[in-house]
């Protein structure tokens, strides 16, 4: 070999052995303190150790905190989102039970005072043993409209979401409330059976074809007959009745003509019954029949019904239309009843008033054409 490359060769080998002799020296520093010092490194590793808890603890209550402000949005019974109602309305599962629903209840002759006793009634769910980090403290509006239905005769479109109410558990990683807060509690996704699928478009496809063509709208005789009649300010709504009774028997004693509440009823030999003032005024604008059944019927052949019947009719508990006056009273004496709050209304704006100048004499000291202007006045005053 050459001089020069074996001296550059030799200086190369020196650089390696001064670095490697610098790497044992600093491994022994190392080992030579760990051997003085022990205790001092256990204790920074115990204090990363606490520090790392710590932040975990601290994420922790911050994640149950978030979940528990989500929990807020939703509601207890469906697990939907207050956000699809487009007014936010929302009722508080632990408070008293609203006005509305009172009344519903009164109608139904049922008594509940609290919420959680009427859901318990309905969805068959506790919700006394509620924990608010678990559950949500409100429910919403369409489960309420839920509610009303189960307790009113009211025909109406609403549905429950689901089978049956949610369960609810703690947060976890997997939390189904964190990730779907948007839309509402996910709902498992059943698969449709494809033979069953195609079933169904087929049935929707023949029933398209065989959909009867729309002919010219008909006259309804019933709303004709009703416009004829026209007794909304004479007679009274079904809907004044006191107790929310079951709809044959509401049908029963309501005019088949205007369905109102009877008034002075008669019946046709046919035995439909109907109030005295209908039946009369659509024999004489339809013609000499019956307007249920079509029978031939005049106005001789009406006759009242049975005083059995009568003595029900009568005894019937209406609510009193009055906002101040909250009583129940019987039909026969519903009349008498509101002529007295109209009295007591008269009395308070009655002002006397001498139109004549002189004080008001008695009427037997007054001259014959005296009396017949004083009769006027008070024939007035009695109307």
């Amino acid at each position: 070999p050459l001089p020069e490359c074996s001296h550059v060769a030799n200086h190369d080998k020196g650089k390696v052995a001064d670095s490697l002799d610098k790497a044992s020296e600093e491994q022994e520093n190392v080992v030579g303190l760990m051997s003085q010092d022990p205790l001092r490194t256990d204790t920074e590793q115990n204090n990363s150790e606490a520090t790392t808890d710590k932040d975990a603890f601290r994420m922790n209550q911050r994640e149950t905190e978030a979940h528990q402000t989500r929990l807020q949005h939703l509601c207890r019974i469906c697990g939907g989102s207050f956000k699809a109602d487009p007014y936010k309305r929302s009722h508080p599962v632990h408070g008293p039970v609203d006005n509305v629903m009172q009344a519903v209840l009164r109608k139904k002759e049922k008594r509940a005072t609290s919420w959680p006793e009427l859901l318990a009634k309905v969805f068959k769910i506790d919700v006394r043993g509620d924990i608010d980090t678990i559950h949500p403290t409100n429910f919403c509006h369409n489960c309420w409209n839920f509610i009303q239905k189960k307790f009113s005769n009211v025909p109406c479109e609403l549905y429950f979401p689901r089978k049956g109410p949610v369960e609810w558990h703690p947060h976890s990683i997997s939390c189904e409330v964190c990730g779907t807060l948007s839309r509402g509690v996910k709902r498992k996704q059943q698969a449709l059976n494809p033979q069953v699928s195609k079933k169904l478009r087929i049935m929707a496809r023949r029933a398209r074809q065989i959909r009867p063509v729309r002919g010219p709208k008909q006259v309804n005789s019933k709303s004709l007959m009703k416009k004829i009649v026209n007794c909304n300010k004479i007679h009274l709504s079904t809907k004044n009745f006191a107790v929310d009774y079951p709809a044959d028997f509401v049908k029963a004693v309501s005019c088949q003509i205007c369905e109102h509440i009877l008034a002075d009823p008669v019946e046709t030999t046919c035995k439909h019954l109907f109030c005295r003032v209908c039946i009369l005024k659509c024999l004489k604008v339809m013609g000499s029949y019956c307007p249920s059944c079509r029978y031939p019927c005049f106005p001789t052949d009406l006759v009242s019904p049975v005083k059995s019947f009568l003595s029900i009719l009568n005894n019937l508990p209406l609510r009193c239309p009055a906002k101040e006056c909250d009583e129940e009273i019987s039909l026969e004496k519903y009349c008498h009843h509101l002529s007295s709050h109209k009295d007591a209304k008269d009395k308070e704006g009655y002002v006397h008033i001498n139109k004549g100048g002189r004080p008001r004499q008695h009427l037997l000291s007054l001259t014959r054409r005296a009396q017949k202007h004083r009769l006027r006045e008070l024939k007035l005053q009695v109307k």
